[in-house]
């Protein structure tokens, strides 16, 4: 059985995506009744019968849990779902067009959806939007949808709450019960109320401030990780080719808690990539550009972060061997996502070299990919399937060169199965202990 919630409050939850998924899952596993509501009939079917539509620690088995409970619930109804709920999360993707503008599309419709179901309900709501926006969209998009539909008007006759979310896929769940802080932003200190009370279970510190503040905290956080991502890989390319060990360099570095803050992502590993860290990126720079501002650092970073998928391409290429079998295809080990995975960038780069590319991921099946994660890899790679395996000895086989592109496939797993002549390109700067051993030659990517 869930944790009991302090005070029971009826949630529905809009867009199943990960961050979707992943609350709704924790907040019935607190006791609350929540609806979960997609467009998507497969996500929607799959919450309904107490499967997850994603691959997440925990989740599976607080979906199952709740739907036995009765307290986890879906449907492709936004109206139902808002009337018979008290507030509503927005959870839907703002996703990146082609020049890095933010598709404010589906914020937009839920928005109208939510303020349709409002003109008929007499109780106050609350509408608390969790999708990453840049600073002043949910004054001049959501509450203006909201209004214009609902008839009604925002802080009078319902409440509209931004509350970003600080969870990373593959840790999602502990992330939420165990934040580094919540963010609440809203007009009014009484539209706080409801949305306080909903995380009165939090240990960590909660904010109360503006709906800019608390839209632009979520990029301040995203933008600094991507940096010290890009930071960690360029150092630790440095200190290689100048013969300094990276991972000594890296270990001291991040003993200092005090002025380098924290030790998490500066660590020399692959680009990033995911539905965040890039698409936040570009968003922020386009701002930037509007307001005739440059931000160097902050448009250098995604060149940086592509300079380092060059590096594995080159590194790959620079052998002179053609038969690859890459170990780990989603963006980070444990989960499922395969958008602006710098891995998926990798593999397409090295096909068009004419490279025969076998890949091993447990957590990718092109069967089971839905909504925006399959639409991608259809678009970036569409015969994906086809290189797809199952079978990890199958790829390693026949290999030339070992690609780790994830954590998933461990030491034991490759014991016995690497050969002498063989490459193996760590992209995920695996620990020493956890490094494959036997005669095939090891490199890792800036270490």
């Amino acid at each position: 059985m869930g944790e009991t919630a302090s005070q029971e409050c009826s949630v529905s939850v809009l867009g199943l995506g990960y961050v979707g998924t992943v609350m709704a899952a924790c907040l019935a596993h607190k006791g609350h009744p929540v609806v979960g509501v997609d467009v998507n009939p497969a996500k929607v079917a799959l919450l309904d019968s107490g499967r997850s539509p994603i691959i997440e620690a925990q989740v599976d088995e607080f979906v199952a849990e709740a739907h036995r409970c009765c307290r986890l619930h879906a449907t492709a109804d936004v109206e139902a779902a808002v009337r018979e709920t008290e507030v509503s999360f927005v959870c839907v993707g703002t996703p990146s067009r082609r020049n890095g503008r933010l598709d404010l599309t589906h914020v937009e419709h839920v928005s109208r959806e939510i303020g349709h179901a409002l003109r008929e309900k007499a109780k106050r709501h609350w509408v608390v939007v969790r999708s990453t926006v840049l600073p002043g969209t949910t004054e001049s998009v959501v509450v203006p949808a909201l209004e214009s539909a609902s008839g009604k008007r925002a802080g009078k006759d319902f409440a509209v709450v931004y509350n970003p979310e600080f969870m990373r896929e593959g840790t999602a769940v502990q992330d939420f019960f165990e934040p580094p802080y919540t963010v609440l932003g809203a007009r009014e200190p009484e539209d706080f109320a409801r949305v306080r009370e909903l995380y009165a279970w939090t240990p960590s510190r909660i904010f109360e401030t503006t709906i800019p503040v608390a839209e632009m905290v979520k990029y301040a956080s995203n933008a600094f990780h991507a940096i010290k991502v890009s930071f960690a890989n360029e150092l630790g390319t440095l200190s290689k080719h100048m013969g300094v060990d990276a991972q000594t360099v890296a270990e001291i570095f991040t003993s200092d808690t005090r002025l380098n803050v924290s030790p998490a992502y500066l660590n020399p590993g692959f680009a990033f990539g995911g539905s965040c860290l890039p698409k936040d990126l570009r968003a922020l720079n386009y701002r930037a550009k509007e307001l005739d501002l440059r931000l160097p650092l902050m448009e250098s970073v995604l060149a940086s972060n592509q300079e380092h998928i060059d590096r594995a391409v080159e590194m790959a290429l620079h052998s002179g061997k053609k038969k690859i079998g890459l170990l780990g295809l989603s963006f980070k080990a444990g989960t499922d996502d395969l958008r602006e995975s710098p891995q998926v960038q990798l593999v397409k780069r090295l096909l068009g070299e004419g490279c025969q590319i076998k890949i091993w991921d447990p957590n990718v099946s092109l069967a089971k990919l839905a909504g925006a994660n399959r639409q991608y890899i259809e678009d970036v790679i569409p015969h994906i399937g086809s290189l797809l395996s199952e079978d990890l000895a199958e790829v390693l086989e026949g290999a030339e060169i070992v690609v780790l592109g994830s954590s998933a496939a461990r030491k034991e797993m490759l014991a016995g199965r690497l050969r002498a002549g063989q490459k193996v390109i760590d992209l995920v700067n695996l620990e020493k202990s956890r490094r494959p051993g036997g005669e095939a030659s090891y490199e890792g990517i800036c270490w």
